[in-house]
Order: C-alpha cells, then sequence, then structure tokens
C-alpha cells in the first residue's frame, strides 16, 4: 500500500554533538522517496543544545521532561500524528533511529517499498561506527544472530502500532516490547531486513540503562 506520510522519530537526551548528523542523514535519506517525510526530534531532558541544534538541522522539536525513552519516542509518535484520522493510519508509517546514529541514503526508500510490498513491521540491524578491531566480540555475536530489534532501525505502519498499544513508557526495551506487541496481532506481515544498517554510536556509556552501549560495556568486561 501507497505511503501518504512517513514520521521519522529520534528521541535524544543531551546528544547535542551528534544529533545534527542524525537530522542530516535522515534528511538526506528522503532523496527519491514519494511519501511526505517529517523529523520529529523528542528532547528529553536535555541540559544542552540538542534541541536547537536539531531544529537548525531541519527537525521539528518536541521538548520532554519524561526521562525515558520510551516515553520519549511515543510522545514524538502522538505528537506528529495529532488529528490524523483513523481512516488514514494504513497510510502513514513510523520509522524510527537514535540520536547517537547516522541512516544510509536508502534508509527511506527502504523502508517505502517495504510497506508497499505489505509490511507493518520492518526490523533493520544496525553497524558500529569505529575499527572493525574495536569491540571485535560483539560485532562477531552480532553477525551469528537472527532476531535483531532496534529502535535505531525499526519501521512501522500506523494502524499496527496503534493496535498494538505504541511504544510503552519503559526506560529501556521499548522497541522490542512494540515489537512484541505488532507480532502477536492477527494477520500483520513482519519483515527482518538486513540491507540498509543503521550506523550507530560505539560508546560503552549510553543514555538508557540497556541497549546497544549497555551490551558493548557488558561484552567488553566479560572478554
Amino acid at each position: 500500500m501507497r505511503l501518504d506520510r512517513i514520521v521519522v522519530v529520534v528521541p535524544a537526551r543531551d546528544e547535542a554533538e551528534t544529533v545534527a548528523a542524525c537530522v542530516t542523514s535522515v534528511r538526506a535519506a528522503t532523496r527519491g522517496v514519494g511519501a511526505v517525510v517529517e523529523v520529529v526530534v523528542v528532547a528529553d531532558r536535555c541540559t544542552d543544545a540538542t534541541a536547537e541544534l536539531a531544529r537548525v538541522a531541519g527537525a521539528r522539536v518536541v521538548v520532554s521532561s519524561a526521562g525515558n525513552v520510551g516515553a520519549a519516542r511515543a510522545l514524538g509518535v502522538d505528537t506528529a500524528l495529532a488529528g490524523v484520522a483513523p481512516e488514514e493510519w494504513s497510510r502513514w508509517w513510523i520509522a524510527s533511529t537514535d540520536a547517537d546514529s547516522v541512516v544510509p541514503l536508502g534508509w527511506l526508500r527502504h523502508h517505502e517499498r517495504a510497506a508497499a510490498a505489505g509490511t507493518d513491521l520492518l526490523l533493520g540491524t544496525v553497524r558500529l561506527a569505529g575499527s572493525a578491531h574495536r569491540h571485535a566480540r560483539w560485532r562477531r555475536q552480532y553477525a551469528a544472530g537472527r532476531d535483531h530489534v532496534h529502535g535505531a532501525n525499526l519501521g512501522v505502519r500506523v494502524d499496527a502500532y496503534r493496535a498494538a498499544g505504541g511504544f510503552p513508557p519503559v526506560a529501556a526495551h521499548e522497541d522490542r516490547l512494540l515489537a512484541n506487541g505488532v507480532r502477536a496481532l492477527a494477520g500483520v506481515r513482519v519483515t527482518q531486513a538486513h540491507a540498509y544498517p543503521v550506523l550507530t554510536s560505539d560508546r560503552t556509556q549510553g543514555r538508557t540503562p540497556a541497549g546497544v552501549a549497555h551490551d558493548l560495556a557488558r561484552v567488553t568486561h566479560c572478554a
């Protein structure tokens, strides 16, 4: 089904160093996309210039005091969907990424093609920034994995998102909880994709109590 609009939601907490590059990459990825694209950055309890830099880079900025990544993502979606009638939901798509990440040029075209082919939930992969020798053990384990779910590279049709209850207000794993909710719906099509991975930070101190940074720190500590 053809999409009318894609909303790219980006939660951010004190990401002044990276948010402009993230927004710039998303805007570049709109090239060749037929749907209207809106980028929404949710500045969640920021104490730096994240909101201003995101706005200058071309994003719509929503300020949140939740201090919670799940609530921040949900607020970004709710803001973009305000006033949208339920009968339009099947033609709207939510693409999610993170403020410490950079999406590739074909990323949004990939989401648009998947949606047109009937996908309701698109689960993409990430690749780490930095040297391939850094975090080598994590990279090997990741390559061997199959069920990858990342808020940094996820897409969902709005009607499926609403039916699954949206992003829950949790401090971590809101992406996996949403994916599990969509998977539980009858008749949905889920696509696990390895094309167009999102480049994400290889830092070991993240903004949430879990996620890639937490996993990198854990694997490094156990190595």
